[in-house]
């Protein structure tokens, strides 16, 4: 892998400007157009006071000036921080503050919880979209070194406080590589976007299309019957989803899969067999994946030749990642990762980034087991780990906020299975005489992204304890599984 990089969008402008590359409700856009849209965005961020090595944080659903705003970034040599959509101010506060943020950019829709957590981390007034500046100079950034930072991208840990995962050029540019040797590409290609664009799912598929010099198809949002019609009249061949919207996809949609799509990938946590089985029986070329934000996504995918027979798997490692599992032969395990695509570390956070990665191997904490062919099953995401419709809750992240309610003097959180959507969050309380559950459902309501809030609250007598005093999650989960 060369050590240095070159705009990766400029290149793409250059040898190929008529191609398309960005395909949204609004038509199809070339890469020349891209390129200049690019450079005009990258102008205004300049003429705002972005230098080299700035964080820049961006808020915002998806849209075509995401794409355009990621590669301005770039271009100037700053640091794009995204920001998910879905948290509440205080979230959106702490991030601002921890990753030292110059400049935040929103969307119209968000500018208000924007500015209001600007103002709360001291950070100056945000940017709306669209961004402009008519052309004016600016030093454009010509090459990249690999282990310069392209992104910080945050996620929640058992500490309940998020941590920017640093991802470098040479990260993306690994995870990239090591996707298209797995799942192939051809001239044609295009990779339909629904995943938000400010998780590593959605915003991997900006990055490989430029790489690729394939077209992206965006969707602003999630739609089954959106995502139905694009499939069938966009000539998608490549499409990244959580189990809920593949679910949901087949709930509206009986037909034949189109015959061009030529991988339908399938990450967010375990898939389950009856929705695997149901979409093999329509043709749909499902195939699992595993990753990590800490590894630029992708970790392991199960080949498209492999789909039905190695049903449930995600698959073996990419070709530039290397993965075992710390357990004896065909044993479950915590993976363990190491490679090009893992993360240097937790932005300015050298004792978290210490303990995750050893000797070069990320310790994930998922449990997966290896089977004797080396194929990777993903038993949990994490002992303590919620994927609820594809979005991570950390339980110790949302404890932390009940702890914090005048009322409640202990808490426990914990997922319980759910057709729709895998897991969803309950929590288990010991509160003041007098506590209503649902009163305080609606005030985390004001504090915590909607996703994160528990479904049900429970009022119990005490929690299960071990003798060192911590909470028995599985006896909680337990007990909560029986409440129903």
């Amino acid at each position: 892998m060369s050590e240095t990089m070159l705009d990766w969008l400029a290149h793409r402008a250059g040898v190929m400007p008529g191609v398309v590359a960005l395909v949204d409700d609004q038509g199809e856009h070339s890469y020349a157009e891209l390129d200049q849209r690019a450079d005009r965005v990258a102008a205004a961020l300049w003429s705002s006071g972005v230098k080299p090595g700035d964080r820049v944080a961006m808020l915002a659903w998806n849209s075509p000036e995401v794409v355009e705003l990621v590669h301005a970034v770039s271009r100037l040599g700053a640091v794009l921080v995204p920001l998910n959509a879905r948290l509440r101010v205080e979230e959106l506060a702490f991030q601002l503050r921890d990753a030292e943020v110059a400049l935040l950019v929103c969307d119209a829709s968000l500018v208000e919880t924007g500015a209001t957590a600007a103002r709360e981390a001291e950070v100056p007034p945000p940017r709306v979209f669209p961004l402009d500046n008519d052309g004016q100079t600016f030093p454009r950034k010509e090459a990249h070194a690999s282990n310069d930072p392209l992104c910080i991208m945050y996620t929640s840990g058992t500490t309940g406080l998020p941590k920017g995962v640093v991802l470098t050029y040479g990260n993306v540019f690994a995870s990239a590589a090591g996707s298209a040797f797995n799942l192939g590409i051809l001239p044609g290609d295009r990779w339909l976007a629904v995943l938000p664009l400010f998780h590593v799912g959605g915003l991997s598929i900006v990055m490989r299309s430029v790489l690729y010099g394939t077209g992206m198809v965006l969707h602003r949002q999630f739609d089954e019957h959106a995502l139905s019609a694009s499939l069938r009249h966009d000539r998608v061949t490549h499409v990244s989803v959580v189990a809920t919207m593949l679910q949901r996809l087949l709930d509206v949609d009986a037909e034949p899969c189109a015959p061009q799509v030529r991988v339908v990938l399938v990450g967010g946590g375990p898939v389950p067999g009856a929705l695997l089985e149901r979409a093999a029986a329509l043709g749909y070329p499902v195939v699992q994946t595993y990753g990590l934000t800490e590894t630029a996504s992708q970790v392991a995918t199960l080949a498209p030749a492999d789909a039905i027979a190695r049903l449930g798997s995600a698959g073996k490692p990419l070709v530039t990642t290397r993965l075992r599992v710390d357990g004896a032969a065909g044993e479950p395990g915590e993976i363990l990762v190491s490679g090009p695509v893992v993360t240097p570390g937790y932005f300015r956070r050298p004792e978290a980034t210490a303990a995750a990665i050893h000797d070069g191997w990320l310790h994930t904490g998922d449990i997966g087991r290896l089977d004797e062919d080396g194929y990777l099953y993903v038993l949990d995401r994490r002992d303590d780990l919620i994927v609820s419709g594809g979005e991570n809750v950390y339980p110790a992240e949302v404890e932390a906020l009940l702890l914090r309610h005048p009322a409640v003097r202990e808490a426990a959180v914990v997922g319980l299975r759910d057709p729709a959507w895998g897991q969803v969050v309950v929590a288990a309380i010991v509160a003041d005489e007098g506590a209503v559950p649902e009163e305080i459902r609606v005030w985390m309501r004001g504090r915590l992204a909607g996703f994160k809030v528990p479904s049900r609250i429970e009022r119990v007598e005490a929690l299960p304890m071990t003798a060192s005093g911590k909470v028995q999650r599985r006896l909680v989960r337990e007990m909560l599984a029986g409440r129903k």
